[in-house]
């Protein structure tokens, strides 16, 4: 599923007029996609993850480490978490995903910025857990806008590598009504 909801969010992109490279690897970390359009003040820099769930049975970020250090919890567990602990566990996650030194250096070499932090999720468990990361500077977009925008049309391209994609899940959508 994540694939294709990276494929989408990037036809949305490219029908805005951003050129972008999707799936970057640098070592052990990925980016899920970069986009970069000009305009006249200078070039417009996003850098966009993904995280496309469609039954979440978790949160978004995982548990900070010092927490899993001290009580033993696993990253990834779905216990309820205080909101001390949510943040600090988004701060960790930003760092990782936005500021790690090796994604700095690749954005940087591919233009100066500055560079957007948005996520596009799916569904959510924590609904609040956006609240936070938005709170962390991070702009958050839902999945289900961007295929009513990409259905909707009237972007600044018609369609771009995508768009069969898209057409596809728009049948499928009239097929269900």
């Amino acid at each position: 599923m994540a694939l294709l909801a990276e494929e989408l969010v990037e036809e949305w992109l490219n029908r805005q007029g951003y050129f972008t490279i999707r799936g970057i690897k640098i070592g052990v970390h990925e980016i899920d996609l970069l986009a970069i359009r000009p305009m006249e003040q200078g070039l417009e820099c996003r850098q966009v993850e993904v995280q496309a769930s469609v039954r979440p049975v978790s949160y978004i970020t995982r548990v900070p480490k010092a927490v899993q250090k001290e009580t033993g919890r696993a990253a990834s567990s779905s216990k309820a978490r205080a909101d001390d602990e949510l943040r600090q566990g988004i701060r960790e996650w930003v760092k990782k995903k936005y500021d790690h030194p090796d994604k700095q250096r690749m954005r940087k070499r591919l233009a100066p910025g500055p560079w957007s932090r948005e996520l596009v999720v799916g569904q959510v468990k924590y609904p609040h857990e956006l609240e936070l990361i938005e709170q962390a500077g991070v702009t958050v977009r839902r999945l289900a806008d961007i295929l009513s925008q990409l259905k909707a049309g009237g972007l600044l391209v018609e369609g771009a590598a995508g768009a069969h994609f898209v057409d596809l899940v728009a049948f499928t959508d009239a097929i269900r009504k």
